[in-house]
């Protein structure tokens, strides 16, 4: 809420202004409303409920909303001169065929100025190569001439720059399926690539692209700090100071919302909650976007699992299934790209387990499965089916958790995977659902102490459940079983 009502305030008149009409002329009266007494009264959330009478979750998605009208509204503003700039450099020819040379040479000079302000490499070349044939008879073309030398290389290598997050945070996805040593190793390959490419230039957007990876490679891939790197807090100042210098970039003004994300991890990694807070409102706002469009630059699916930990941190787990559903209303999960959607649902699963909605866990978990080809992650099929007989489980569904556990273990045999954590987890269900009562309870309590020890090198949504006594109390307590 706090980056909302610092937006709000920070309007302008005309923009507040038109904001507000446009609200109301589009029937959304309440987020007018709601614009109208964040801008112009010192409201409490509970007084603005109040007011607009609705409850705390109409609440939450009402500002989420008006939140995303307004960057859209401000997003637009910051395309108006681009696009005016970008007109201009379509219309170059025309100028070179009309105009004196004088006049020409001055205009390509001022527009040079200016794109080199949004650092537009593209459109660069073009300026230059009409300058050098502009300047052919004299000494000068030989210095355009290098300059559109420079540039085309330049953009390819912003280029290049791109493409490697892309294929980087690919990567990573399969990574976190497998825990694979040789993905590890690719990874670390395709950093060092990146790096390389930085150096090529003193470029503050290479610089942008490569700390988007950076920063989560080392806290995620190669976790042993070296000493010649920057510190993350520097990285963050740096990155800051950059989107306030450019602050009508486009891509930097999208970027915001990878880099919020990013000092979310950087907070939470070193357990500074009460900073990591300031970051979790906003990014979790944002959270449908950040799945949607920004799997290009970060990997927005470690959000969910952070997520996760967090509200079993705050013992809050059993709110979320009802934030789900308002905050992922308009979600529309891609099945293309499996490691995020397998992330997805299972985080949808989890939270159905922790608001006891088996029967729903279990329909997501089943669509899960079949929607996408897991045979290239074997590994994470197992987690998948783990996680769906932990369903049958608690539902005491004794024949779909005999056929659920006795397809783990044949892959497992399969595979000849030594994981211990999925050992302990069959036996732990098979315990739970033996006709024995004497004792039951102590030797849940003795694997769950296992468990607690043991760190899974990939994703595995059933070890996001606290293991604690809540957990042996519902094993125990809750089950209903026909034997």
């Amino acid at each position: 809420m706090a980056k909302l009502k610092n937006i709000i305030k920070q309007l302008s008149a005309d923009d507040y202004q038109t904001l507000y009409d446009n609200l109301m002329v589009s029937n959304a009266e309440k987020s007018a409303t709601l614009l109208k007494f964040i801008r112009e009264k010192a409201m409490s959330d509970g007084k603005i409920m109040e007011e607009l009478d609705v409850n705390t979750n109409a609440y939450y998605t009402l500002r989420s909303r008006l939140n995303q009208k307004i960057e859209e509204y401000l997003l637009q503003q910051i395309e108006n001169p681009r696009t005016d700039l970008l007109k201009k450099v379509a219309n170059v020819s025309e100028v070179v065929f009309t105009k004196k040379r004088a006049i020409s040479v001055a205009t390509l000079k001022k527009l040079e100025k200016e794109l080199l302000d949004y650092d537009l490499a593209n459109e660069l070349t073009v300026v230059y190569k009409n300058l050098k044939k502009l300047h052919i008879n004299t000494p000068e073309s030989f210095q355009y001439s290098q300059l559109y030398n420079r540039h085309i290389a330049y953009m390819l290598a912003l280029d290049k720059a791109e493409d490697l997050l892309a294929e980087y945070f690919k990567k990573y996805g399969s990574f976190t399926l497998t825990g694979s040593e040789i993905e590890k190793l690719e990874l670390t390959l395709m950093y060092n690539e990146m790096v390389n490419v930085a150096r090529l230039y003193q470029s503050h957007r290479l610089y942008v692209y490569m700390q988007c990876m950076a920063i989560f490679h080392r806290f995620f891939v190669e976790t042993t700090e070296k000493p010649e790197d920057e510190p993350i807090e520097d990285i963050l100042t740096a990155i800051e100071k950059i989107f306030e210098t450019y602050n009508l970039d486009a891509i930097y003004f999208n970027l915001r919302t990878v880099f919020d994300f990013l000092k979310l991890v950087y907070y939470n990694q070193y357990k500074v909650y009460k900073k990591a807070e300031k970051y979790y409102e906003d990014v979790n706002e944002d959270s449908p976007m950040l799945l949607t469009n920004y799997s290009l630059y970060t990997y927005p699916a470690l959000f969910l699992t952070m997520k996760l930990d967090r509200h079993l941190r705050l013992q809050s787990e059993d709110t979320l299934y009802e934030e789900n559903k308002l905050l992922f209303d308009d979600y529309e999960a891609d099945n293309n790209d499996v490691p995020k959607y397998m992330t997805y649902m299972c985080y949808r699963a989890l939270c159905c387990f922790y608001s006891k909605h088996y029967n729903e866990a279990e329909k997501t978990l089943f669509n899960l499965l079949n929607d996408v080809n897991l045979k290239k992650f074997p590994q994470a099929m197992i987690e998948a089916k783990l996680l769906l007989s932990l369903q049958y489980c608690m539902k005491g569904d004794l024949d779909l958790f005999n056929q659920s556990i006795n397809s783990i273990q044949r892959t497992v045999r399969m595979l000849d995977d030594k994981s211990e954590h999925v050992t302990l987890l069959v036996k732990l269900m098979k315990t739970t659902l033996s006709e024995g009562k004497v004792g039951k309870e102590q030797k849940l309590r003795a694997i769950i102490d296992k468990l607690r020890n043991i760190k899974v090198n990939r994703f595995s949504p059933i070890m996001h459940i606290r293991l604690d006594d809540e957990l042996i109390h519902r094993l125990t307590h809750d089950l209903v079983i026909s034997y």
